[in-house]
């Protein structure tokens, strides 16, 4: 037996997960890309409590993810950003608005970008947890860029 007693088992969260929610957008640096847009695509895994939701088989005790769905769609398609990491926290705080989320990771990817050689994909996956304030706001949030815009 461990020191103090017996171990406690660490426990998982839950995770919701959307991928490949797609959009025609105006994102990136380049006039070029303002002007015909490009096919973006997020992922979006959330850690949310789900125990209470299953207990009692109510929708209104996790997240509607045909909602979220609806949700990051309207980011994704809307308001022209230069850059992915931009994109990626605004799609963050869509998540995080809804209290029952703890933890998010967003995944933009951006596979038309003109990189100048062969490639699959450009990606920048975003880590926020409700712990820490959007870097905007003076955080030192993580980041784990892949690619830029």
């Amino acid at each position: 037996m461990p020191p103090g007693g017996p171990a406690v088992p660490e426990t998982r969260p839950d995770r919701i997960a959307l991928r490949g929610l797609r959009a025609h957008a105006r994102h990136g640096v380049y006039p070029i890309e303002r002007e015909r847009g490009q096919v973006f695509s997020v992922d979006a895994v959330l850690e949310v409590d789900t125990a209470p939701a299953a207990r009692s088989d109510d929708l209104d005790l996790t997240v509607n993810y045909a909602e979220l769905a609806q949700d990051l769609h309207r980011v994704l398609a809307g308001e022209p950003v230069a850059l992915l990491e931009t994109l990626a926290q605004r799609l963050a705080d869509v998540c995080l608005a809804d209290r029952r989320v703890a933890t998010v990771e967003i995944t933009v990817h951006k596979p038309q970008a003109d990189l100048g050689v062969p490639f699959d994909d450009v990606t920048v996956t975003i880590h926020r947890d409700r712990t820490t304030p959007s870097p905007g706001a003076g955080c030192t949030g993580t980041a784990d860029d892949e690619g830029a815009a």
